[in-house]
């Protein structure tokens, strides 16, 4: 189960592709990463996230901080081309009740 800030755990669908949010799927981090390597791209994404909290009304910082945001995200596998290989389309972002995860979702 993915955690959430205050400990409870969002649903994950059965095939671990996916958490949901308010019915929306997210995608999880390639669980293919080493250890060291997935702190590593968390941590980097973290400094990211700051980075584009402080960048305050600098378009130019703020769009540099977005940047290194999006790599992070791709690195971990939760943006650009699904890290599973069996040619499942990504549902990333999309309403779990508008995808084959409907049924499912709607037994939770």
């Amino acid at each position: 189960m993915t955690k959430q800030s205050d400990g409870a755990a969002y649903p994950e669908t059965p095939d671990g592709r996916y958490f949901v949010v308010r019915g929306r799927l997210w995608r999880k981090s390639n669980p293919a990463l080493n250890e060291a390597t997935r702190k590593k791209l968390v941590k980097d994404l973290m400094s990211a996230r700051r980075a584009v909290r402080d960048a305050k009304e600098d378009p130019a910082a703020i769009k540099a901080a977005r940047q290194l945001v999006d790599r992070a995200k791709i690195a971990l596998g939760e943006r650009g081309a699904p890290w599973w290989d069996d040619g499942s389309p990504d549902y990333n972002r999309h309403m779990a009740k508008n995808t084959p995860y409907a049924d499912w979702f709607a037994n939770l």
